[in-house]
């Protein structure tokens, strides 16, 4: 059977290898062409166009580049034409995929969402289009499927993917990793600033500013695949921090603490049992836009998830140094730190278990099998 999937960033790339593999475990026949990266390259498949040319951040980010997204939006629906799937896969990246997906339904393909679009942080009014073009919903965090149950609308919800590949993952040797990359006994204070270049430069350099206060420790910039490593260069002027592109969780299964730009990071730091500051800041229009319809008392997940402050949030004007280099001598502090790791704790059995992939995969791939077979 025909698989056609669209991946708009990183971690819907680590997201939507797991599922190709999955998917070709139920299906060794599968015919796939996506819209990915580097990662699901590696799976097989047919790699369309890549994420990394279609990274556009925020609302005035967005309105400059118009032109350019009208053009992949054409470009992929006549791929889509051209390949004529037997099942069409979405994955995250509501913006580009929804209007994706309101083509697609009244042209009679199957649609399926894996990984909801955030649609219980703002604008609900999505979820009637999501009732009218999709056909399969899958949902990663267990609020989301109590939040689609109001409007009526069932879903899938099958664990997080984070967990299979947190788990499923190669250690690393502590003694090999730091001789590899030049790095020296001191404790690791990890950076994750984000994957786009607009959040990157928003970011380190408040999360940089707060180094020489601690002497003591070695701060490891977590080097976004989506960035090359010269982009980083400007960021490097202390010997005390150190670059390592494509290497996060290395980086942070080695962690004592992490400064982690709110997103799918903060959950992943979280479930490697890594104490951390979440911060955010965006341009100052594009904040002012977003604080008017994200309707949410957190901005991290493991808040989300929890429903309480576990981690720190620093957002726009209180994100500084004075108050980075107060929360981060705090998750520095032993009894804080042992009392976030029973919270982590907590929050990883929330997510529901392992085989998010493998559950979602046996969906689609039954459900494409079962329509196949009826038009016939």
């Amino acid at each position: 059977m025909k698989y056609y999937i669209l991946v708009g960033e990183a971690s819907g790339d680590l997201h939507g290898s797991n599922l190709m593999k999955a998917i070709f475990h139920e299906d060794p026949e599968a015919d796939i062409r996506f819209w990915g990266g580097d990662l699901m390259q590696e799976v097989g498949g047919i790699l369309v166009t890549h994420y990394k040319e279609r990274a556009f951040m925020g609302f005035i980010e967005v309105i400059k580049n118009l032109l350019k997204i009208l053009g992949f939006i054409n470009t992929c629906k006549k791929d889509i034409q051209a390949f004529n799937p037997d099942a069409l896969i979405f994955i995250d990246n509501s913006g580009f995929n929804l209007r994706i997906a309101k083509w697609a339904k009244p042209n009679g393909y199957t649609t399926h969402y894996y990984i909801s679009p955030q649609v219980w942080a703002s604008r609900a009014g999505r979820v009637k289009t999501i009732k009218a073009t999709i056909d399969h919903m899958y949902v990663i965090l267990p609020f989301v499927e109590r939040f689609y149950a109001k409007y009526s609308y069932p879903v899938h919800f099958v664990g997080h993917p984070l967990i299979d590949a947190i788990s499923g993952r190669k250690q690393v040797n502590p003694d090999s990793f730091i001789k590899e990359h030049g790095l020296d006994e001191r404790p690791i204070i990890a950076l994750l600033p984000g994957s786009r270049k607009q959040e990157i430069n928003a970011m380190l350099r408040v999360m940089l500013s707060v180094v020489p206060d601690y002497s003591e420790y070695q701060f490891v910039i977590a080097g976004a695949p989506s960035q090359d490593p010269e982009f980083y260069a400007p960021f490097l002027t202390d010997s005390q921090v150190h670059l390592i592109m494509n290497k996060t969780y290395d980086i942070l299964s080695l962690a004592n603490a992490a400064l982690v730009t709110s997103g799918t990071a903060t959950l992943e730091t979280a479930l490697f049992k890594v104490p951390q500051v979440v911060c955010y800041k965006g341009s100052r229009i594009s904040y002012e836009i977003a604080k008017r319809i994200i309707k949410l008392d957190y901005i991290s997940l493991v808040n989300l998830i929890m429903n309480k402050a576990v981690v720190t949030e620093l957002i726009q004007n209180e994100f500084t140094t004075k108050t980075l280099k107060a929360a981060l001598s705090q998750i520095l502090d032993d009894y804080h730190r042992a009392s976030l790791f029973l919270e982590y704790y907590d929050l990883e059995q929330k997510l529901g278990g392992k085989g998010a992939s493998a559950k979602t995969a046996k969906h689609i791939v039954e459900a494409t099998s079962i329509k196949k077979k009826e038009s016939n």
